[in-house]
């Protein structure tokens, strides 16, 4: 492993263990070994002359300004000029070597180091005048804030967002019209933010493509070499290929088969010539450089019929309109459904049932209604929610308008209780992520908890949306089976009762001997008896059962499922009335939870702080420093290692 890859790695280790014990108050290394990652990455620190963005050695406070200076480039960035036709990127080449890489679609940004240091960094602007953005660049997630070479440097690149992080942001977003439309807009307000601590929440990367300055340097000519020392100084560079003219349409297709893998937003390829100095010579046009050439993805358009609108509700109460077309072959896949996001945009369509209407990928990605040739305008839009039969009404905000759902009980509302219900504490089945269960809630496929035991009625449908396949629904569904052989604590813990995690749950199916029926007709002031079950968790056991749909989706469920007998077994409960806590790594046992599992077993019980109660801190780090080691040496509980524990218990 290279020494930049090595520091990573260490930051990456020493942020989770910091984050695990300032924020969780948890434990994931000793101190003793800490101490040693953070002196190793130190000392890599200093041979190397490169601090990465996030080093645990450094820390970058956060600032406010009440406005953005501008500042003039010292030379202008200007566009590049462009191709849709692999063979006119291809005779742009010719015999010549090119870099081909990824077009980024985020923000450009300039950085300047002097003397090692990032002393300036300036978005792109207009080409001529950017903005200093210095602050906010110093909580990307991934620029050195020092590097090894001390002469002046400048280098451009892109800042963007990754898709995954742009779906968690926008997921956290209540209101539809305020989520952002794509991750180059999110990227563009987050790096422009006059509040830096706004930019390093937003997870902002940067990637090279351009160098412009290295006093000092000899590249030997090479633009390959310029990237080459790019990273050995520390940076994240765009992934590229070396080829001639002959090579590029396999690199072409190459790139476009990749690129429905990728995290990050990309809008096309760039060709520069490896000749630095032959590059140079061509010259510029008033608009645009000689050297370089970008290619976009030519929009693959297919002219369809459109079959109906399918309503889908979200977790926002907001009902999506997705399109549903008769399928067409678009970028190598099939596609039938593209959204249409929201009732302006279906207006303006003039969309009705069997129109005859144009489909593309934008970025090769995401399928989109490109044009309405047909234009009747008949479609009804509906006034009840197809989930829940509630009220639907259109709410206008910000000159957008859209469909939502008035009812706060819907289920499609509900979409963290099934989120929890499949859970790996719970029923434990892969495949339907919180993404998945929203899209099929709103479909129709999912209403209370049983329907997911019966997905395979709707095998046809799910197959054909987006992300799944033949093999995903396979591996959903045989996960679905293996859920139904399950225990009485882990059903109780999936209704997701307030205050209920399965530790209690399974205090209280041992109470009751597992029977259903007894913990159902339980009152608060029967369950509070109960070692471990206080009033509150009493209270919410007993008020979840009164409620007559709680009781309904339960009887159902429990058709689907086959319950082990005999789940607490009347062994030895050596540990019963004893009460444990662990922290710190683990040697014996994979994780937490399988050691936590075995007390359970053994009638102990496992809390998550050292209280006058805990009979035990269970810590392989005996003389360590912990807020738990602290507190239990304070309270004169006893700390043990886990061999100890085995020793004494097993």
């Amino acid at each position: 492993m290279d020494k930049i890859a090595r520091m990573r790695e260490l930051g990456e280790l020493l942020r989770n263990a910091s984050r695990a014990y300032y924020q969780q108050d948890r434990e994931i290394m000793s101190n003793l070994e800490y101490d040693k990652l953070y002196d190793e990455l130190e000392a890599l620190e200093k041979e190397t002359g490169t601090v990465l963005a996030g080093s645990p050695t450094v820390t970058v406070g956060y600032e406010a300004v009440d406005e953005l200076p501008k500042e003039r480039h010292e030379s202008p960035m200007l566009s590049l000029d462009k191709t849709k036709d692999v063979n006119e990127l291809a005779a742009f080449a010719g015999e010549h070597e090119v870099l081909l890489s990824w077009k980024l679609d985020g923000l450009t940004v300039v950085l300047t180091y002097e003397n090692g240091e990032l002393s300036k960094a300036v978005t792109r602007g207009n080409g001529e005048i950017g903005e200093v953005i210095t602050n906010n660049a110093r909580v990307f997630r991934n620029i050195p804030l020092n590097i090894a070479h001390k002469g002046e440097t400048i280098l451009r690149g892109e800042a963007v967002i990754r898709y995954s992080d742009f779906e968690k942001i926008n997921a956290e977003i209540a209101d539809e019209a305020a989520k952002y439309k794509n991750p180059r807009n999110l990227c563009s307000g987050s790096v422009r933010q006059l509040n830096n601590e706004i930019t390093a929440k937003r997870n902002v990367y940067f990637y090279a493509f351009a160098l412009v300055k290295a006093d000092g340097v000899d590249f030997h000519n090479s633009r390959e070499q310029q990237f080459l020392w790019m990273k050995e100084q520390g940076f994240d560079v765009v992934e590229y290929k070396k080829v001639t003219g002959a090579g590029i349409p396999k690199a072409v297709q190459e790139f476009s088969e990749a690129i429905v893998h990728n995290d990050f937003p990309s809008d096309g390829l760039v060709s520069t010539y490896e000749d630095i100095a032959y590059g140079q010579s061509l010259g510029r046009t008033a608009k645009f450089p000689r050297d370089s050439y970008a290619f976009k993805w030519k929009d693959e358009l297919r002219e369809t019929v459109l079959e109906k609108i399918e309503w889908s509700p979200s977790r926002t109460g907001l009902i999506n309109p997705v399109a549903v077309f008769e399928p067409v072959e678009l970028e190598g896949t099939t596609v039938s459904r593209a959204s249409v996001h929201n009732i302006s945009i279906v207006r303006a369509l003039k969309l009705g049932i069997g129109d005859h209407i144009t489909v593309y990928k934008a970025n090769m990605i995401i399928p989109q209604i490109a044009e309405n040739l047909t234009q009747s305008g008949n479609l009804i839009i509906p006034d009840v929610c197809p989930v829940c039969g509630g009220e639907a009404k259109i709410i206008k905000s910000n000159d957008v308008e859209s469909l939502y759902c008035m009812n706060p009980d819907c289920q499609a509302k509900k979409i963290k209780a099934f989120t929890l219900f499949v859970s790996r504490d719970a029923m434990n089945i892969d495949g339907l992520s919180e993404m998945t269960l929203e899209k099929f809630i709103g479909c129709g496929f999912i209403r209370e908890y049983a329907d997911i035991f019966h997905l395979d009625r709707y095998r046809d449908e799910i197959v054909t949306l987006e992300g799944f396949g033949d093999k995903s629904y396979n591996n959903l569904m045989n996960s679905v089976e293996q859920a139904r052989h399950t225990t009485l604590p882990r059903v109780i813990y999936s209704l997701g009762i307030p205050n209920i995690g399965l530790s209690n749950a399974k205090m209280i199916c041992k109470e009751y001997k597992n029977d259903l029926e007894k913990i159902r007709r339980a009152t608060a002031e029967e369950l509070s008896a109960i070692a471990g079950i206080g009033g509150v968790i009493g209270t919410s056991v007993e008020e979840y059962f009164k409620d007559e749909e709680h009781n309904r989706w339960l009887n159902d469920l429990m058709k689907e499922l086959e319950l082990e007998q005999n789940q607490e077994p009347e062994g030895e409960q050596t540990l019963d009335g004893k009460i444990f806590v662990i922290t710190g790594s683990l040697e014996h046992f994979s994780n937490r939870n399988e050691l936590k599992e075995l007390i359970e077993s053994k009638g102990g019980k496992v809390t998550g702080s050292v209280t006058s109660k805990t009979s035990y801190l269970i810590n392989n780090d005996l003389l360590s420093g912990s807020s738990k080691n602290k507190k239990a040496k304070d309270l004169g509980v006893e700390i043990i290692s886990e061999q100890d524990f085995l020793d004494r218990f097993s």
